[in-house]
This record gives C-alpha cells, sequence and structure tokens, in this order.
C-alpha cells in the first residue's frame, strides 16, 4: 500500500510573539469597538509565536497585489527546494524517483505552477505529473495526501511528491478590521513543508483508505473576496462549530474501514484553532492529548494552512516510534466546508528504492 513517508517543515526566520501581535493589534486598530473582542480571541488562540516571511514592518504594508504576488514567487522559490531535498531523503528516493508532484498553496498564484519550476530546477523528470491545487485552503494538505494515495493505488510501484507552500502572511489586509479578519490576523503563520508517498516500501504511515465531506450550503462560510488588493480572507462565526456535524461523519468513515474514530492510536488534523480540537475531543469522546501534535503546530507556529497536517505528521514521526500496525486518523478542514480524511497504519518494510 502506499506509505506517507516523514516529512519535511521550515519556517521563516523572522518571528512574531503573542505578545507582539496584541501590541500591533491595539496600535494599528486603536478606538474600533470591536478591538476588545478580538483581542480576547486571540489570547484564547493558545498561539504563543508565529513566523512570516517578512519583517512586521513590511507584513504591516500593503505595496499592492504586484509586488505581493512577486514576493510570492521570490519567497516561494527561496524557500521550497530546501523542504524537497529533505523530504527527498527522508524518503530515501530521489527526485528521478518522482512520478508525480502535488503542489498546494492557497497564498499567492503561479501560472505555470511552481511545479514547472521544480521540474527544471531540481532534477525531477521531464515526464512527472504536475497536480497543483489552490483552492482548499486548509483541507488542500489532506486533499494532498489523498490525491497521492490515489495515484499511487491506480499507477502501482510510483511515488508521489506533496509539497505545501503556505505565506499567509502576504495576505494581510491592513484595512480590513472586522472579527474574523482581526482573528485571522493574529492566528495564520507562514511555512514551506513536503513529504514524499511511496507507491511501495520506505517507513511511515500506510495510508489504506480515503474519503472526503462537504457540510452542504457552508461554502461562504471560509472564502476569499478577491480585490484589487488581493485576497481578502473571510471567516463566518460559525466555523469553530463544525466538528458537531464533521465527527459523525469521521465515526461513519472509520467504521466503514471496521475501526472506531475515538479508539486509535494517532491523530493527525490540521489545527484551525484549539476550539476545533476541543470539540473535536468532545465529539468523538477522546482524550485532548490525542491531538498534541496538532496543538503544539497551533502553538508554536500558528495556523499554517495546508502544511498543519504535515507538520503534525512530523510531529508524530519525531514523538517515540509508534508500535508497528499502530492505526491512525488524518484529517483536514477547510473551505467548502470541506473535510478530507484517511486511515492508516504505521508500518515500516524494505526501504529499497522504487525507481523506475
Amino acid at each position: 500500500m502506499p506509505r506517507l513517508c516523514k516529512p519535511s517543515v521550515r519556517v521563516p526566520e523572522y518571528v512574531i510573539t503573542a505578545e507582539e501581535t496584541l501590541a500591533f493589534a491595539e496600535r494599528v486598530h486603536a478606538g474600533k469597538p470591536q478591538l476588545p473582542l478580538a483581542l480576547r480571541l486571540i489570547r484564547n488562540t493558545g498561539v504563543l509565536k508565529r513566523h512570516i516571511v517578512q519583517p512586521i514592518e513590511k507584513t504591516l504594508q500593503h505595496p499592492g497585489l504586484t509586488e505581493r504576488n512577486r514576493i510570492y514567487e521570490i519567497e516561494s522559490k527561496k524557500r521550497c527546494p530546501e523542504v524537497i531535498e529533505q523530504a527527498l531523503e527522508n524518503a530515501e528516493v530521489t527526485a528521478n524517483d518522482i512520478d508525480a508532484i502535488i503542489y498546494v498553496s492557497c497564498t499567492g498564484f503561479l501560472m505555470p505552477s511552481l511545479t514547472a519550476w521544480l521540474i527544471n530546477r531540481m532534477g525531477f523528470r521531464s515526464d512527472t505529473r504536475q497536480i497543483p491545487i489552490a483552492q482548499l485552503g486548509c483541507a488542500a494538505g489532506g486533499a494532498a495526501i489523498n490525491r497521492a494515495h490515489d495515484f499511487c493505488t491506480a499507477h502501482p510501484g510510483t511515488n508521489v511528491l506533496i509539497v505545501s507552500c503556505e505565506l499567509c502572511s502576504l495576505c494581510y489586509q491592513p484595512d480590513e478590521d472586522d472579527i474574523g479578519s482581526l482573528l485571522s490576523d493574529g492566528l495564520f503563520g507562514d511555512a514551506v513543508a513536503a513529504a514524499v508517498v511511496r507507491g511501495s516500501g520506505g517507513t511511515g504511515i500506510e495510508l489504506e483508505r480515503n474519503a472526503a465531506y462537504l457540510i452542504p450550503n457552508t461554502e461562504d462560510w471560509i472564502s476569499y473576496a478577491v480585490r484589487d488588493t488581493g485576497f481578502h480572507f473571510q471567516l463566518d462565526r460559525r466555523v469553530p462549530g463544525t466538528m458537531e456535524p464533521l465527527a459523525p461523519v469521521l465515526r461513519e468513515f472509520a467504521a466503514s474501514h471496521q475501526w472506531d474514530a475515538g479508539n486509535l492510536d494517532f491523530y493527525i488534523v490540521h489545527a484551525g484553532g484549539p476550539r476545533i480540537l476541543n470539540d473535536l475531543a468532545k465529539f468523538l469522546d477522546v482524550d485532548r492529548k490525542v491531538f498534541r501534535h496538532s496543538r503544539a503546530t497551533l502553538t508554536e507556529y500558528g495556523n499554517i494552512a495546508s502544511a498543519v497536517v504535515l507538520d503534525a505528521a512530523l510531529r508524530l514521526f519525531e514523538e517515540d516510534t509508534p508500535m508497528l500496525e499502530a492505526r491512525g486518523l488524518i484529517a483536514g478542514f477547510g473551505p467548502g466546508i470541506t473535510a478530507e480524511m484517511a486511515l492508516g497504519t504505521w508500518n515500516s518494510g524494505d526501504a529499497s528504492r522504487i525507481i523506475d
């Protein structure tokens, strides 16, 4: 079965702490009636620090969509190769062994996709399939794992590289001061992540089943308004409550595999915020500690969009090695409201390279 190998994750060098975030919000939005509530919500996120690609003084400015997208292109090309090289090494494969690249990002736009640049610059074969995913937001990390699983199942013996490049700070809109915007300003961070799904061999999470689910009539709960100034993130106040309808979906999904979603060995879940994790623990009837990897990502990096599930998975790999055949759930949530779900077991096998 296809196997998700150890991811690689890097965050930018510029750091903004929770205290600095609150101070900037108080200064930039002083006198706004919604500020006290926004500050309280930011404090409750549990985010201690975030990493961003520019100094905070530049981040708070808006040089225009053209300049921001130029920065996105420069920074993505600067930061992705190192992360990819480490992911290939972790999986014990080379660029020549990769048959498809799935590139996910919702914070910048390039055409052709960055996949074309990566193929030309990093030694991937010219017949490598390109699969860009741009509009699933935070759910795209889970979606990328699932599409890699599908590809390797359809084409036995192939290997898929997943790359997530989320530079959320480039979407900051200084004139937006509604509660959702202010909260997101204190929640999202930047990161680049990559992982290989091997069609055979390697050590990691053996992917057994995947599925997707969209909560009906919620497509405007998480969205972008695309304007002259770029992407304006829109967050409905009902979003934190989405785990109540999604938990039964996760239960049914696990049951279809004869597993109990409330009795698994590990959980890799997108950490949109602390309430998401707390509610999911409640509705699945599990201890909150099972989401420690996702919570650690949120605390140390903030919400890094599609990169969350890969960073949480990395933390699982770096913790004490799970028992052989340990069973787990991977889930990403995002616009739609969309859930991308996968079930897998921890396994190790023949690490010999699969070379076409």
